[in-house]
Protein backbone atom coordinates (compact mmCIF):
# COMPACT_ATOMS: atom_id res chain seq x y z
CA UNK A 1 0.00 0.00 0.00
CA UNK A 2 1.05 3.21 -0.97
CA UNK A 3 1.75 6.03 1.50
CA UNK A 4 0.67 9.44 0.06
CA UNK A 5 1.37 12.98 1.34
CA UNK A 6 -0.42 16.27 0.40
CA UNK A 7 -0.95 17.17 -3.00
CA UNK A 8 0.34 12.81 -4.23
CA UNK A 9 -1.44 10.88 -6.45
CA UNK A 10 -1.53 7.34 -7.70
CA UNK A 11 -3.89 5.36 -10.34
CA UNK A 12 -6.43 3.38 -9.66
CA UNK A 13 -7.41 0.30 -10.51
CA UNK A 14 -10.59 -0.70 -11.84
CA UNK A 15 -13.47 -1.82 -10.04
CA UNK A 16 -15.25 -1.12 -6.78
CA UNK A 17 -13.22 0.93 -4.60
CA UNK A 18 -13.53 0.84 -0.96
CA UNK A 19 -12.73 4.01 1.26
CA UNK A 20 -12.16 4.16 4.99
CA UNK A 21 -11.50 6.48 7.80
CA UNK A 22 -12.10 4.88 11.01
CA UNK A 23 -12.50 6.73 13.84
CA UNK A 24 -14.74 9.38 15.33
CA UNK A 25 -15.14 11.07 12.48
CA UNK A 26 -18.62 11.35 9.53
CA UNK A 27 -17.45 10.79 6.60
CA UNK A 28 -18.99 12.53 3.22
CA UNK A 29 -18.47 12.54 -0.37
CA UNK A 30 -19.20 15.27 -2.98
CA UNK A 31 -19.70 14.17 -6.84
CA UNK A 32 -18.42 16.65 -9.69
CA UNK A 33 -18.23 17.27 -13.18
CA UNK A 34 -15.62 19.44 -14.88
CA UNK A 35 -17.15 22.55 -13.55
CA UNK A 36 -16.55 21.78 -9.23
CA UNK A 37 -20.18 21.89 -9.15
CA UNK A 38 -22.85 19.08 -7.94
CA UNK A 39 -25.44 18.80 -10.11
CA UNK A 40 -27.93 18.47 -7.49
CA UNK A 41 -28.36 17.45 -3.77
CA UNK A 42 -28.75 14.28 -4.40
CA UNK A 43 -24.72 14.05 -5.69
CA UNK A 44 -23.86 14.84 -1.26
CA UNK A 45 -23.57 11.32 0.20
CA UNK A 46 -23.34 11.58 3.82
CA UNK A 47 -24.95 10.00 7.07
CA UNK A 48 -28.46 11.63 5.94
CA UNK A 49 -28.24 10.62 2.54
CA UNK A 50 -25.83 7.71 2.32
CA UNK A 51 -26.31 6.39 -0.96
CA UNK A 52 -25.72 7.91 -5.12
CA UNK A 53 -25.48 6.42 -7.98
CA UNK A 54 -21.94 4.83 -8.03
CA UNK A 55 -21.46 5.62 -3.97
CA UNK A 56 -22.48 4.35 -0.79
CA UNK A 57 -21.73 5.13 2.85
CA UNK A 58 -21.74 2.55 5.43
CA UNK A 59 -20.41 3.03 9.31
CA UNK A 60 -16.75 4.64 8.28
CA UNK A 61 -16.85 3.57 4.89
CA UNK A 62 -17.97 4.34 1.26
CA UNK A 63 -17.76 2.15 -1.83
CA UNK A 64 -16.99 3.88 -4.81
CA UNK A 65 -17.42 2.15 -8.71
CA UNK A 66 -16.73 4.70 -10.82
CA UNK A 67 -18.73 2.93 -13.63
CA UNK A 68 -21.25 3.40 -12.04
CA UNK A 69 -21.44 7.30 -11.29
CA UNK A 70 -23.80 9.41 -12.68
CA UNK A 71 -23.39 10.90 -16.11
CA UNK A 72 -21.38 13.94 -16.34
CA UNK A 73 -19.23 12.51 -13.06
CA UNK A 74 -15.76 13.74 -12.80
CA UNK A 75 -14.41 13.86 -9.19
CA UNK A 76 -15.39 12.57 -5.82
CA UNK A 77 -14.29 14.73 -2.89
CA UNK A 78 -13.65 12.69 0.34
CA UNK A 79 -14.85 14.65 3.23
CA UNK A 80 -14.28 14.11 7.22
CA UNK A 81 -15.79 16.14 10.24
CA UNK A 82 -16.53 15.18 13.68
CA UNK A 83 -19.40 12.65 14.44
CA UNK A 84 -19.93 14.72 17.62
CA UNK A 85 -20.62 18.57 16.21
CA UNK A 86 -19.02 19.65 19.66
CA UNK A 87 -16.07 17.94 19.48
CA UNK A 88 -13.30 20.06 17.21
CA UNK A 89 -11.30 18.15 15.31
CA UNK A 90 -8.14 19.02 17.09
CA UNK A 91 -9.50 17.23 20.15
CA UNK A 92 -9.45 14.12 18.08
CA UNK A 93 -7.02 11.56 16.48
CA UNK A 94 -5.41 12.34 13.33
CA UNK A 95 -7.76 10.55 10.49
CA UNK A 96 -6.50 8.07 8.40
CA UNK A 97 -7.69 7.69 5.11
CA UNK A 98 -7.48 4.25 3.06
CA UNK A 99 -8.10 3.34 0.12
CA UNK A 100 -8.68 -0.65 -1.28
CA UNK A 101 -9.19 -2.24 -4.41
CA UNK A 102 -12.42 -4.44 -5.60
CA UNK A 103 -9.91 -7.82 -4.37
CA UNK A 104 -8.94 -6.47 -1.46
CA UNK A 105 -5.47 -5.14 -2.04
CA UNK A 106 -4.51 -1.92 -0.49
CA UNK A 107 -4.06 0.69 -2.83
CA UNK A 108 -3.26 3.95 -1.03
CA UNK A 109 -3.44 5.30 2.61
CA UNK A 110 -2.78 9.20 3.36
CA UNK A 111 -2.73 10.67 7.27
CA UNK A 112 -3.20 14.39 6.04
CA UNK A 113 -1.34 17.29 8.56
CA UNK A 114 -3.48 18.29 11.98
CA UNK A 115 -6.16 20.75 11.61
CA UNK A 116 -5.73 24.23 12.76
CA UNK A 117 -8.47 25.22 15.70
CA UNK A 118 -10.50 26.99 12.90
CA UNK A 119 -11.27 23.96 10.87
CA UNK A 120 -14.29 21.99 11.50
CA UNK A 121 -14.08 19.75 7.71
CA UNK A 122 -11.31 18.34 5.83
CA UNK A 123 -11.12 17.55 2.35
CA UNK A 124 -9.10 14.61 2.16
CA UNK A 125 -8.86 13.21 -1.02
CA UNK A 126 -10.46 12.96 -4.50
CA UNK A 127 -10.80 10.68 -6.62
CA UNK A 128 -10.85 12.18 -10.53
CA UNK A 129 -10.40 11.54 -14.27
CA UNK A 130 -7.44 12.07 -15.96
CA UNK A 131 -7.18 10.74 -19.66
CA UNK A 132 -9.66 7.88 -19.92
CA UNK A 133 -8.29 6.52 -16.17
CA UNK A 134 -9.20 7.47 -12.74
CA UNK A 135 -6.35 8.76 -10.15
CA UNK A 136 -6.58 9.27 -6.31
CA UNK A 137 -4.92 12.66 -5.24
CA UNK A 138 -4.38 13.20 -1.71
CA UNK A 139 -5.29 16.80 0.15
CA UNK A 140 -5.22 17.06 3.06
CA UNK A 141 -7.39 20.66 2.91
CA UNK A 142 -8.86 22.25 6.35
CA UNK A 143 -12.82 24.06 5.99
CA UNK A 144 -13.45 26.67 8.51
CA UNK A 145 -17.02 26.57 7.39
CA UNK A 146 -18.96 23.36 8.23
CA UNK A 147 -20.84 20.38 6.09
CA UNK A 148 -23.22 23.05 4.97
CA UNK A 149 -20.82 25.55 4.08
CA UNK A 150 -18.96 23.82 2.19
CA UNK A 151 -21.83 21.73 0.22
CA UNK A 152 -22.85 25.53 -0.56
CA UNK A 153 -19.56 25.93 -1.53
CA UNK A 154 -19.92 23.02 -3.91
CA UNK A 155 -23.61 24.32 -4.73
CA UNK A 156 -25.78 22.47 -2.35
CA UNK A 157 -28.43 24.29 -0.47
CA UNK A 158 -28.26 22.22 3.01
CA UNK A 159 -30.66 23.29 5.87
CA UNK A 160 -28.63 23.77 8.97
CA UNK A 161 -30.85 21.06 10.86
CA UNK A 162 -29.24 19.20 13.82
CA UNK A 163 -27.96 16.02 12.22
CA UNK A 164 -29.32 13.68 15.25
CA UNK A 165 -33.09 15.42 14.99
CA UNK A 166 -33.82 16.19 11.79
CA UNK A 167 -31.63 13.88 9.93
CA UNK A 168 -32.30 10.92 12.22
CA UNK A 169 -36.27 11.53 11.94
CA UNK A 170 -36.02 11.79 8.15
CA UNK A 171 -34.25 8.25 8.34
CA UNK A 172 -36.61 6.84 10.66
CA UNK A 173 -39.89 7.93 8.37
CA UNK A 174 -37.74 6.27 5.50
CA UNK A 175 -38.08 3.22 7.25
CA UNK A 176 -41.71 3.56 8.54
CA UNK A 177 -42.37 4.36 5.66
CA UNK A 178 -41.54 1.62 4.11
CA UNK A 179 -43.48 -0.87 6.69
CA UNK A 180 -46.59 1.29 6.01
CA UNK A 181 -46.29 3.04 9.86
CA UNK A 182 -47.16 6.59 9.85
CA UNK A 183 -44.33 9.26 10.02
CA UNK A 184 -43.38 10.57 13.04
CA UNK A 185 -42.08 14.22 14.11
CA UNK A 186 -39.68 15.27 16.33
CA UNK A 187 -39.97 16.79 19.24
CA UNK A 188 -37.80 19.52 21.19
CA UNK A 189 -38.72 18.06 25.01
CA UNK A 190 -37.88 14.60 23.83
CA UNK A 191 -34.81 15.44 22.22
CA UNK A 192 -33.41 17.67 25.51
CA UNK A 193 -34.91 14.47 27.62
CA UNK A 194 -32.67 11.77 25.29
CA UNK A 195 -29.43 14.45 25.80
CA UNK A 196 -29.43 14.81 28.97
CA UNK A 197 -30.27 10.89 29.61
CA UNK A 198 -27.33 10.33 27.20
CA UNK A 199 -24.80 12.79 28.75
CA UNK A 200 -25.08 10.91 32.20
CA UNK A 201 -25.11 7.74 30.56
CA UNK A 202 -21.31 8.69 29.00
CA UNK A 203 -19.82 10.10 31.86
CA UNK A 204 -20.66 7.14 33.82
CA UNK A 205 -19.64 4.80 30.67
CA UNK A 206 -22.78 2.56 31.20
CA UNK A 207 -26.37 1.76 29.43
CA UNK A 208 -29.26 1.94 31.90
CA UNK A 209 -33.24 3.78 31.64
CA UNK A 210 -33.96 3.40 35.17
CA UNK A 211 -32.55 5.85 38.72
CA UNK A 212 -30.85 2.96 39.31
CA UNK A 213 -29.34 2.77 35.75
CA UNK A 214 -27.93 5.91 35.77
CA UNK A 215 -27.48 8.76 38.32
CA UNK A 216 -29.59 12.23 38.05
CA UNK A 217 -33.12 10.24 37.45
CA UNK A 218 -34.81 7.96 35.41
CA UNK A 219 -35.37 8.80 31.64
CA UNK A 220 -38.91 8.58 32.11
CA UNK A 221 -38.39 11.57 34.85
CA UNK A 222 -36.25 13.57 32.48
CA UNK A 223 -39.20 13.19 29.50
CA UNK A 224 -42.07 14.30 32.07
CA UNK A 225 -39.63 17.16 33.77
CA UNK A 226 -39.28 18.89 30.26
CA UNK A 227 -43.21 18.94 30.52
CA UNK A 228 -44.16 16.28 28.16
CA UNK A 229 -46.79 14.15 29.26
CA UNK A 230 -47.23 10.95 27.47
CA UNK A 231 -49.64 7.90 26.76
CA UNK A 232 -46.80 5.15 26.28
CA UNK A 233 -42.90 5.49 25.59
CA UNK A 234 -40.19 3.59 24.30
CA UNK A 235 -36.60 3.95 24.34
CA UNK A 236 -33.48 2.61 22.58
CA UNK A 237 -30.18 2.71 24.89
CA UNK A 238 -27.14 2.18 22.55
CA UNK A 239 -23.35 2.69 22.88
CA UNK A 240 -20.88 2.47 19.63
CA UNK A 241 -22.41 3.87 16.89
CA UNK A 242 -21.10 7.21 15.08
CA UNK A 243 -23.73 8.50 12.89
CA UNK A 244 -27.32 8.51 12.87
CA UNK A 245 -27.73 6.13 10.13
CA UNK A 246 -25.59 3.65 11.62
CA UNK A 247 -28.01 4.06 14.81
CA UNK A 248 -30.60 3.33 13.16
CA UNK A 249 -29.06 0.06 11.22
CA UNK A 250 -28.01 -1.18 14.84
CA UNK A 251 -31.32 -0.83 16.36
CA UNK A 252 -32.99 -2.72 13.16
CA UNK A 253 -30.71 -5.18 14.05
CA UNK A 254 -32.60 -5.87 17.11
CA UNK A 255 -36.13 -7.47 17.57
CA UNK A 256 -37.34 -4.76 19.86
CA UNK A 257 -35.64 -1.94 19.24
CA UNK A 258 -36.52 -2.75 15.89
CA UNK A 259 -40.48 -2.90 17.07
CA UNK A 260 -39.71 0.57 18.54
CA UNK A 261 -38.92 2.03 15.03
CA UNK A 262 -42.01 0.73 13.25
CA UNK A 263 -44.65 0.66 16.00
CA UNK A 264 -47.05 2.72 14.93
CA UNK A 265 -48.63 3.71 17.87
CA UNK A 266 -45.68 6.18 18.38
CA UNK A 267 -45.98 10.15 17.08
CA UNK A 268 -42.75 11.44 18.16
CA UNK A 269 -39.14 11.48 18.75
CA UNK A 270 -35.93 12.90 19.96
CA UNK A 271 -32.55 11.69 19.79
CA UNK A 272 -29.31 12.39 21.01
CA UNK A 273 -25.76 11.42 21.62
CA UNK A 274 -22.81 11.88 23.57
CA UNK A 275 -19.20 10.89 23.74
CA UNK A 276 -17.70 8.94 26.91
CA UNK A 277 -14.48 10.24 28.24
CA UNK A 278 -12.71 6.97 26.55
CA UNK A 279 -13.93 8.06 23.31
CA UNK A 280 -17.26 5.61 22.84
CA UNK A 281 -20.24 7.28 21.83
CA UNK A 282 -23.49 6.70 23.79
CA UNK A 283 -26.90 7.20 22.26
CA UNK A 284 -30.21 7.90 23.29
CA UNK A 285 -33.73 7.45 21.25
CA UNK A 286 -36.94 8.47 23.10
CA UNK A 287 -40.27 7.89 21.45
CA UNK A 288 -44.03 8.26 22.66
CA UNK A 289 -47.15 9.27 21.92
CA UNK A 290 -48.48 12.28 23.63
CA UNK A 291 -51.18 11.73 26.44
CA UNK A 292 -54.60 13.00 25.06
CA UNK A 293 -58.07 12.58 27.33
CA UNK A 294 -58.87 10.26 24.19
CA UNK A 295 -56.17 8.63 24.41
CA UNK A 296 -55.95 7.83 27.83
CA UNK A 297 -59.87 6.91 27.46
CA UNK A 298 -58.84 4.30 24.95
CA UNK A 299 -56.56 2.46 26.68
CA UNK A 300 -58.05 2.15 29.82
CA UNK A 301 -61.13 0.65 27.10
CA UNK A 302 -58.65 -1.65 25.97
CA UNK A 303 -57.90 -2.80 29.56
CA UNK A 304 -61.42 -3.38 29.97
CA UNK A 305 -62.26 -5.50 27.17
CA UNK A 306 -59.12 -7.69 27.19
CA UNK A 307 -59.93 -7.81 31.59
CA UNK A 308 -63.72 -9.00 30.40
CA UNK A 309 -61.90 -11.68 27.32
CA UNK A 310 -59.87 -13.65 30.04
CA UNK A 311 -63.35 -13.49 32.42
CA UNK A 312 -65.78 -14.64 29.19
CA UNK A 313 -62.66 -17.43 28.97
CA UNK A 314 -63.26 -18.47 32.24
CA UNK A 315 -67.11 -18.10 31.79
CA UNK A 316 -66.99 -15.31 34.09
CA UNK A 317 -70.15 -12.39 33.50
CA UNK A 318 -68.10 -8.79 32.19
CA UNK A 319 -67.36 -6.25 34.48
CA UNK A 320 -69.25 -2.69 33.99
CA UNK A 321 -67.09 0.69 34.22
CA UNK A 322 -67.70 2.61 36.84
CA UNK A 323 -66.72 6.28 36.03
CA UNK A 324 -65.86 6.30 40.18
CA UNK A 325 -63.64 3.71 40.12
CA UNK A 326 -61.76 4.92 36.96
CA UNK A 327 -61.44 8.55 39.07
CA UNK A 328 -59.74 6.54 42.03
CA UNK A 329 -57.39 4.31 40.30
CA UNK A 330 -56.36 7.21 38.04
CA UNK A 331 -55.59 9.29 41.16
CA UNK A 332 -53.55 6.24 42.64
CA UNK A 333 -51.61 6.32 39.66
CA UNK A 334 -51.03 9.85 39.53
CA UNK A 335 -49.66 9.68 43.24
CA UNK A 336 -47.29 6.65 42.70
CA UNK A 337 -45.13 9.09 39.68
CA UNK A 338 -45.14 12.09 41.52
CA UNK A 339 -44.79 10.95 45.06
CA UNK A 340 -42.15 7.95 43.56
CA UNK A 341 -43.88 4.95 45.23
CA UNK A 342 -45.03 1.39 43.82
CA UNK A 343 -47.55 0.12 46.15
CA UNK A 344 -51.19 -0.40 47.24
CA UNK A 345 -50.94 1.85 50.13
CA UNK A 346 -50.33 5.28 49.91
CA UNK A 347 -47.33 7.67 51.69
CA UNK A 348 -50.46 8.44 54.12
CA UNK A 349 -51.58 4.57 54.81
CA UNK A 350 -54.61 5.09 52.88
CA UNK A 351 -55.50 1.62 51.38
CA UNK A 352 -57.97 1.16 47.83
CA UNK A 353 -60.55 0.80 49.93
CA UNK A 354 -60.07 4.33 51.15
CA UNK A 355 -59.52 5.75 47.88
CA UNK A 356 -62.81 4.08 46.79
CA UNK A 357 -64.58 5.36 49.07
CA UNK A 358 -63.01 8.93 48.90
CA UNK A 359 -64.01 8.84 44.94
CA UNK A 360 -68.04 8.22 46.22
CA UNK A 361 -68.05 4.21 45.58
CA UNK A 362 -70.31 2.19 47.53
CA UNK A 363 -69.10 -0.96 46.06
CA UNK A 364 -69.04 -3.33 49.59
CA UNK A 365 -66.20 -5.25 47.90
CA UNK A 366 -62.84 -3.52 46.69
CA UNK A 367 -59.93 -5.29 45.09
CA UNK A 368 -57.17 -3.69 43.03
CA UNK A 369 -54.15 -4.80 40.78
CA UNK A 370 -51.47 -2.24 40.14
CA UNK A 371 -48.16 -2.99 37.93
CA UNK A 372 -45.50 -0.33 36.26
CA UNK A 373 -43.01 -0.60 32.81
CA UNK A 374 -45.65 -2.03 30.77
CA UNK A 375 -45.97 -0.22 27.79
CA UNK A 376 -49.45 -1.52 26.37
CA UNK A 377 -53.20 -2.86 27.66
CA UNK A 378 -52.23 -5.96 26.05
CA UNK A 379 -48.83 -6.34 27.81
CA UNK A 380 -50.25 -5.29 31.30
CA UNK A 381 -53.16 -7.61 30.98
CA UNK A 382 -51.31 -10.62 29.88
CA UNK A 383 -49.19 -9.52 33.53
CA UNK A 384 -51.67 -9.49 35.70
CA UNK A 385 -52.96 -12.73 34.08
CA UNK A 386 -49.39 -14.61 34.46
CA UNK A 387 -49.21 -13.67 38.33
CA UNK A 388 -51.48 -15.88 40.22
CA UNK A 389 -52.51 -12.70 42.53
CA UNK A 390 -53.68 -10.81 39.79
CA UNK A 391 -55.17 -12.99 38.27
CA UNK A 392 -57.30 -14.16 41.06
CA UNK A 393 -58.95 -10.40 40.92
CA UNK A 394 -59.23 -10.65 37.50
CA UNK A 395 -61.54 -14.09 37.68
CA UNK A 396 -63.20 -13.07 40.72
CA UNK A 397 -66.97 -13.85 40.37
CA UNK A 398 -68.00 -11.31 42.92
CA UNK A 399 -66.62 -8.46 41.34
CA UNK A 400 -69.10 -6.47 39.28
CA UNK A 401 -67.40 -3.21 38.49
CA UNK A 402 -63.95 -1.42 36.95
CA UNK A 403 -61.91 1.36 36.91
CA UNK A 404 -58.43 1.23 35.00
CA UNK A 405 -55.77 4.64 35.76
CA UNK A 406 -52.47 4.86 34.12
CA UNK A 407 -49.86 7.45 34.23
CA UNK A 408 -46.12 7.71 32.29
CA UNK A 409 -43.54 9.08 34.43
CA UNK A 410 -41.15 7.84 37.51
CA UNK A 411 -38.53 5.08 37.65
CA UNK A 412 -40.36 2.44 35.13
CA UNK A 413 -42.16 4.57 32.90
CA UNK A 414 -45.98 4.09 33.27
CA UNK A 415 -48.08 3.06 36.51
CA UNK A 416 -51.16 1.18 35.88
CA UNK A 417 -54.11 0.56 38.31
CA UNK A 418 -57.26 -1.21 38.03
CA UNK A 419 -59.82 -1.18 40.63
CA UNK A 420 -62.52 -3.55 40.86
CA UNK A 421 -66.05 -3.40 42.97
CA UNK A 422 -69.14 -5.73 44.32
CA UNK A 423 -72.49 -4.34 43.82
CA UNK A 424 -74.12 -3.69 47.18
Amino acid sequence: MLDLISGGNVSLPGGTLAIRVPGPFDLSVLITGEDGKVSGDGDFVFYNQPSAPGARLRADTVTVDVGRLRAGASRITVVVSAADPAVPLTRLPAPMLSVTGSAGRGVARFTPPRPTSQESVLLLAEIYRRRGGWKLRALGQGYADGLAGLARDFGIEVAEDSPAEGGFTALVNAERSRSGAPPVTSDARLAAAARAHCTGMAAEGRLGAGGSGVSGGSLYQRVTAQGYAYLTVAEQLVSGPRTEADFLAYCLTDTRMARTVRDPALSEVGVAHAPAPDGDIFWTAVWARPLTPHGLAAVASEVVALTNAERGAAGLRPLSGDPRLTTAAQAHSDEMVARGFYSHTSPDGRQPWDRAAAAGCGHRGIGENIACGQRSAAEVVRGWMDSPGHRANILKPDFTHIGIGLRGGGEMGTYWTQLFGMSG
